[in-house]
């Protein structure tokens, strides 16, 4: 499903169409770009270049964490492995012990981790508590 948004009158239009539709390239000309600057997206799968000034890479690959966060993008845009990027867990784990050394710059990032953690935390207290209250129901049926 795609969406734009309509800045006159401040209404999102929602557009549905086929997969197919969606994984072929338009030929529309407004949608395609041949500048060579074109800044939509962070890999260029004709070219195999990663463009680190992409906005959608959100000035992650800028210091002091960059050259980290290349490393671990890198090995998973170019990782054959299967599941992808399984060949990458180090050095991802070193990029988010970047992150945590420099909390002052990255807090956005380690927000979002602490989020993940304690939605996770949730998760499993809710379990652990399914859990308890059914072998409350088996003790009572059991007396």
């Amino acid at each position: 499903m795609s969406y734009t948004r309509d800045e006159e009158q401040g209404k999102d239009v929602i557009m549905f169409m086929e997969p197919s539709e969606a994984t072929t390239p338009s030929k529309d000309s407004s949608s395609s770009s041949s500048d060579p600057k074109d800044q939509s997206a962070a890999f260029n799968p004709e070219t195999g270049e990663i463009n680190w000034d992409c906005p959608c890479l959100g000035g992650m690959a800028q210091p002091p964490c960059g050259d980290a966060f290349k490393e671990a993008f890198s090995c998973f845009v170019y990782s054959t492995a299967e599941p992808k990027g399984v060949d990458c867990v180090e050095k991802f784990k070193a990029m988010q012990d970047c992150f945590r050394a420099n909390p002052e710059v990255y807090a956005d990032q380690l927000d979002d981790e602490d989020d993940e953690d304690d939605e996770k935390d949730d998760d499993e207290k809710d379990a652990t508590e399914t859990e308890k209250k059914a072998e409350e129901k088996e003790e009572v049926k059991n007396v």
